[in-house]
């Protein structure tokens, strides 16, 4: 039962190669430098193979799934907001990227692939909220192309080649190992400039609405569609709730218990205003639901801080 995950130094990527040695698994953490967020606890376990290595380098990924069930693909080499900056450089690092793995993961017999794709990005301006799958796909940034292409292609792969492909279209995750100083993440962001005392930047009044979900209801939902043998191919996963910015300024002013400073910036053009998503089929078809709401997230995620500070 050897899993594969591609991308497994980054945030989600190190929570899932944490879920899935809790359950026993072999895990092959495929990395592009150095093991980034994975834990010391992790790294030691006997059931860890690290492997770093170019996702150009289609034999070295084709070693890397040998003898594996499940590849899981969360490599992202482009933020939603940066993306249109240099297009190009997203299609040559992250499509032709996957098209790596899909390769690889066909020529080592590999069952099953997940991908992480983005439900925040690929939708575009909402017809209807909440958001489902069949929704109409018109992204507004470079990223959320790229990302729609590739779950193209891991349909591709399974007409022509039986491998079987499942797609996660996930929404706004946060949690511990985040970066507070970065620029993803609204939520690592607002609560990282809040810690340092400095004032909340938010691109618009603060109406926009977001969906916001806990790391670990994320983790819960990769192991359920892994396990999932039904025919739907397409998964919305997220809290199934929206919650304006300026919503999210308060809860985080009630985890703290102070006034936080808030400056209103012009508002950037792909920015939508509302992305919530319908997780309706992710309820009934896997058995998941997310069971953290934001107030106690945010909790948990100050909670780590201070024990990884300890």
């Amino acid at each position: 039962m050897k899993a594969v995950v591609v991308g497994a130094s980054g945030f989600i990527g190190s929570h899932l190669v944490d879920g899935l040695l809790a359950e026993g698994r072999q895990v092959t953490a495929v990395v592009h430098r150095g093991p980034g967020l994975l834990t010391h606890e992790a790294m030691g376990h006997p059931l860890l193979e690290l492997q770093q290595l170019d996702m150009a380098d289609r034999e070295a990924l084709t070693r890397a799934c040998d003898g594996a069930v499940t590849v899981f693909h969360l490599a992202s080499t482009t933020l939603p907001q940066s993306s249109n900056c240099d297009p190009h450089f997203d299609v040559a690092s992250n499509l032709l990227g996957a098209l790596n793995l899909l390769e690889a993961a066909r020529w080592a017999g590999v069952q099953r692939l997940l991908m992480v794709s983005s439900g925040g990005t690929v939708y575009g301006l909402p017809r209807q909220v909440p958001i489902a799958e069949d929704h109409p796909t018109d992204p507004t940034c470079a990223y959320g192309i790229t990302k729609l292409a590739i779950e193209k292609y891991v349909a591709l792969y399974e007409q022509l080649h039986g491998l079987a492909g499942v797609v996660l279209r996930v929404a706004n995750p946060y949690g511990g190992r985040q970066r507070l100083d970065g620029a993803q993440g609204v939520v690592p962001v607002f609560l990282g400039r809040a810690l340092r005392g400095e004032p909340l930047e938010i691109w618009g009044d603060g109406s926009n609405v977001r969906d916001f979900l806990h790391i670990s209801d994320l983790v819960a939902a990769l192991l359920a569609a892994e396990r999932y043998q039904g025919e739907e191919r397409l998964f919305n996963v997220g809290s199934g709730q929206g919650l304006s910015l300026n919503s999210l300024v308060g809860l985080l002013e009630a985890e703290l218990d102070c006034c936080l400073q808030v400056k209103y910036l012009p508002s950037r053009g792909f920015d939508v205003p509302t992305n919530v998503l319908c997780i309706e089929r992710a309820q009934r078809c896997l058995g998941w639901s997310p069971r953290l709401p934001v107030a106690q997230g945010l909790h948990h995620f100050r909670s780590s801080l201070a024990a990884a500070q300890a």
